[in-house]
C-alpha cells in the first residue's frame, strides 16, 4: 500500500476510533489521521508479531482501531493533564 492509501486508512481508522471513544476529543482531522496511522502501525505490527492475524485479514482492521483508540485515549489524557497544571 502506498503513502496515499496509508493516509486514507489512517483517517478512516482515526475517525472510527474517535467515534468509538466516549467523550469529546478536541483535535483536527490531521491529528486524527496521525493517531490513526500510528495506531494502525503499532497494532498491526504487534498483532502480526504475536501471530494473531496476517496482513489483509479483517482482524487487522479491528486491531488497528483498538490501537488508535488506545493512542487517542493516551493523547487526550496527556493533553488534558498538561493544560490543567
Amino acid at each position: 500500500m502506498g503513502i496515499i492509501g496509508t493516509i486514507i486508512v489512517g483517517l478512516v481508522v482515526g475517525a472510527i476510533a474517535r467515534f468509538v471513544l466516549p467523550g469529546e476529543q478536541k483535535m483536527g482531522w490531521i491529528m486524527t489521521g496521525l493517531l490513526g496511522i500510528a495506531g494502525s502501525f503499532v497494532a498491526g505490527f504487534a498483532g502480526q508479531a504475536l501471530g494473531w492475524y496476517q496482513v489483509g485479514q479483517g482482524a487487522g482492521w479491528i486491531g488497528s482501531v483498538v490501537g488508535a483508540v488506545v493512542l487517542l485515549f493516551a493523547y487526550s489524557k496527556l493533553k488534558g493533564g498538561s493544560s490543567s497544571s
